[in-house]
């Protein structure tokens, strides 16, 4: 196994990937956005992130996977695979597609109960909050309100499942 491997790709199938935990992910971003002093190289970088973000296919471009809450449009695609949340999603703003690329990176792959019992600390941290227009301000918290709705929705599904 990849030594250097310490997350799955979205959407990948592979069973023996090593799962960092969402702290672990947090202090990863944490990292990689102090090595910026400016602003507009932070920007960049969210920028580049939501041009790696994988495409969302066109059937999952529903009105139901719109996050309300959001200027620009973000379509979210949950799925509960194996006991864990996987994540895929895509805007049509540049910046966004960057915010939702980098919660994707820290929350994807996870437990329901995980998603649900995280400080996503990084937010502040990076100054994400501080450095976006109120707009994108609300639009991250209806994001994150997202994934947490799924990731709840998931949780009493599988907690009301009976043991066969």
């Amino acid at each position: 196994m990849n030594e250097e491997l310490t997350t799955c790709p979205s959407f990948v199938e592979t069973p023996h990937c090593d799962v960092s935990t969402i702290n672990e992910l947090q202090d990863q971003v944490i990292e990689e956005f102090e090595g910026f002093d400016d602003w507009m190289d932070k920007y960049q970088m969210l920028i580049d992130l939501g041009n790696d973000l994988e495409p969302l296919d066109e059937q999952y471009k529903t009105p139901q996977n719109l996050i309300d809450g959001c200027q620009s449009r973000v379509w979210l695609q949950a799925d509960y695979l194996d006991g864990r949340i996987r994540l895929q999603a895509e805007s049509d703003a540049l910046i966004v597609k960057g915010i939702i690329a980098l919660l994707i990176r820290v929350l994807d792959n996870h437990t329901p109960q995980e998603i649900l019992d995280a400080d996503l600390y990084f937010i502040p941290r990076i100054g994400l909050s501080e450095h976006l227009s109120p707009t994108r301000a609300n639009g991250l918290l209806a994001m994150v309100k997202q994934i947490r709705a799924y990731a709840l929705a998931y949780s009493m599904k599988t907690n009301n499942l009976t043991p066969e």
